[in-house]
């Protein structure tokens, strides 16, 4: 069974940091483009930042430059790492894993709350 589960959420301060981080079980990670979405109150689920099985990353706007996608094959894991955040930073923030193969599927992990308040 494919399970996705995202940890390193929490309340953090306007300027702060925090590292998200997905775990994946069920031999789809190296299979699959992973990436990060996020969905504030009120609003539409948006991508936030991807990354290839060959390691190539996209952002959006709001985001670039303060935050960081990678992926750790050997541990089946991605990261968000997220630095200089802001209130609009604020919202749950998924893990996607969109497999390549047959049957081309997409999977969501649970989501975990990211807060950004002084």
């Amino acid at each position: 069974q494919v399970q996705l589960v995202e940890s390193g959420g929490g309340l953090v301060q306007p300027g702060g940091s925090l590292r998200l981080s997905c775990a994946t079980s069920g031999n789809i990670f190296s299979i699959s483009n992973m990436g990060w979405y996020r969905q504030a109150p009120g609003k539409e689920r948006d991508l936030v930042a991807s990354i290839t099985t060959g390691g190539r990353t996209n952002y959006a706007d709001p985001v670039k430059g303060r935050f960081t996608i990678s992926r750790d094959n050997a541990k089946n894991t991605v990261y968000l790492q997220m630095n200089s955040l802001k209130p609009e930073d604020t919202g749950v923030y998924y893990c996607n894993a969109d497999r390549l193969d047959w049957p081309r599927v997409n999977y969501w992990g649970q989501g975990t709350q990211v807060t950004v308040s002084s």
